[in-house]
């Protein structure tokens, strides 16, 4: 809501709303400063340290994510052979990890909102450092599993709750890639497993080297538990407990333009839901936030993308590459999926949403077209690394760098973390329905379930196409009235 179109409140330093008055200017800041800062000054509040320093530990419990999304990849024929699993098994056991994720992503947006998002992050740290140590020391099937539910509730909560933090410290101009960090941190963590299970199993440990893979996540998620001691409350939550001295201090240490002007923003955002009891999610007002969060939360597994990644070493197997090459090229994917998000982070602000997701469609399905045809033929398989590291490439560059950001977007302060709860769970309840049938369905044959993928990612481009808006460069509260919320 622009502040020139409305009533203005402001919130006393008593925390009480009152009426509109002339904006607070901070001491020494001239009226015309910031329409007049230079674009050195620009850059340079870009790289403020304290919003740097937040961001990227905001961020870090996406290498957590990425890393415990990808290191399964080198531990599924271990795992196979010690507890004796079937296809359904080895699904399911990929899959535990993901029914976590589903019950952290749908239930993370209630202590989100209730204690910030900062303390819930600390406790699903703890999370992460549980599930890793439980994993390495597992003394039975049903132990990895609880392990990898515990590790589940980590990534689901902090796929919600990490976007949120840093959509809400992040000034509208460069939100697209302070909140892109997340993913560049998610694919960091998948690149690192990948170059963890092939380091591992160089180390020729035979029958503990799984767990060798698996414990090493303990370091960083430790690492993240200490950092998140550092960082401060998000503004947006702290007026929302009319803690708004402490608000203002953020903004200022943040580095925003006008951090009184800002603060007024998000006060009369606020200001209209003290109007109104909290109300539910699903209600028609919010049917085009709601649509666009799950689609695009379903969209990007239909992409086929963590199926891969879970599986890619038993992909490569199938196609007749050796374990340690295997190893080896997922390494290589890997860096690609890096390498092309820091792009896709660069332009995410500048191309906008909509257009990446478009190009990506397009790239993704016609990489999993040719995917298909290798096994279906059994011809061409030295093609099958360079397809799947162009998909790689196009899907980083789209869906991988777009989603968090989007989702964040869309939704109004009042129901935004509930919001981003409900697109991360459409994202992991896919996900999890698709690891757990990809085994299966790979076994009959390796071709369909890439000629499914191809197939999504086609209805991907017409759905985006016609139904979804461009978000970059508009206000978290200036999007409400673009989608038509009052």
């Amino acid at each position: 809501m622009r502040l020139d179109e409305q009533k203005s409140y402001r919130l006393e330093e008593s925390g009480q709303y009152a009426a509109p008055s002339p904006p607070i200017r901070l001491p020494g800041r001239r009226k015309s400063e910031s329409a007049t800062r230079s674009p050195g000054a620009q850059h340079l509040m870009r790289l403020n340290p304290n919003l740097l320093k937040a961001t990227v530990v905001g961020a870090l419990g996406g290498l957590l994510f990425g890393f415990d999304t990808a290191v399964i990849a080198g531990t599924t024929h271990s795992l196979t052979l010690t507890y004796a699993l079937t296809p359904r098994q080895l699904g399911f056991t990929v899959s535990a990890a993901l029914i976590g994720t589903v019950i952290g992503a749908m239930a993370a947006g209630i202590p989100g909102q209730k204690y910030g998002a900062r303390e819930t992050l600390r406790v699903l740290a703890v999370f992460y450092v549980l599930s890793a140590l439980g994993c390495a020391f597992a003394w039975n099937w049903d132990s990895l599993l609880l392990a990898r539910f515990l590790g589940g509730l980590g990534i689901g909560g902090s796929s919600v709750l990490g976007p949120v933090y840093i959509a809400e410290l992040a000034p509208a101009r460069i939100r697209g890639r302070l909140v892109g960090m997340f993913q560049i941190n998610i694919v960091i963590g998948i690149l690192l497993a990948y170059l963890s299970n092939f380091l591992v199993a160089r180390q020729a440990l035979g029958a503990t080297e799984w767990r060798w893979q698996f414990g090493v996540a303990a370091l960083p998620a430790l690492l993240f538990l200490i950092m998140l001691f550092g960082i401060p409350q998000s503004p947006r939550w702290l007026v929302t407990q009319k803690r708004v001295d402490e608000a203002r201090a953020v903004l200022q240490k943040m580095g925003a333009d006008n951090p009184e002007a800002e603060l007024q923003e998000i006060v009369s955002s606020i200001h209209l839901e003290t109007l109104q009891k909290a109300e539910p999610l699903f209600s028609w007002k919010y049917r085009l936030p709601i649509f666009l969060a799950i689609t695009i939360g379903m969209f990007n597994q239909l992409s086929g993308i963590n199926a891969i990644l879970y599986y890619l070493n038993d992909i490569f197997a199938a196609a007749g590459f050796s374990k340690l090459s295997g190893d080896l090229q997922t390494v290589a994917i890997g860096s690609m999926n890096l390498l092309a998000t820091l792009l896709a982070m660069s332009v995410i602000d500048k191309v906008g949403r909509k257009t990446l997701l478009l190009i990506g469609s397009v790239g993704t399905a016609l990489c999993l077209a040719g995917v298909a045809r290798i096994f279906l033929t059994h011809q061409h398989r030295s093609y099958l690394l360079w397809f799947l590291v162009a998909y790689i490439a196009c899907f980083a560059i789209s869906q991988g760098a777009v989603i968090w950001v989007y989702i964040s977007e869309v939704f109004p302060n009042r129901v935004r973390a509930k919001g981003q709860a409900l697109g991360s769970s459409s994202h992991w309840v896919m996900n999890a329905a698709i690891a757990y049938t990809f085994p299966q369905l790979a076994k009959s044959s390796g071709a369909y379930p890439f000629l499914f993928f191809s197939a999504m990612m086609v209805l991907q481009f017409f759905v985006v196409l016609f139904l979804y808006p461009e978000t970059k460069r508009v206000s978290l509260e200036q999007m409400q009235q673009r989608l038509g919320i009052e």
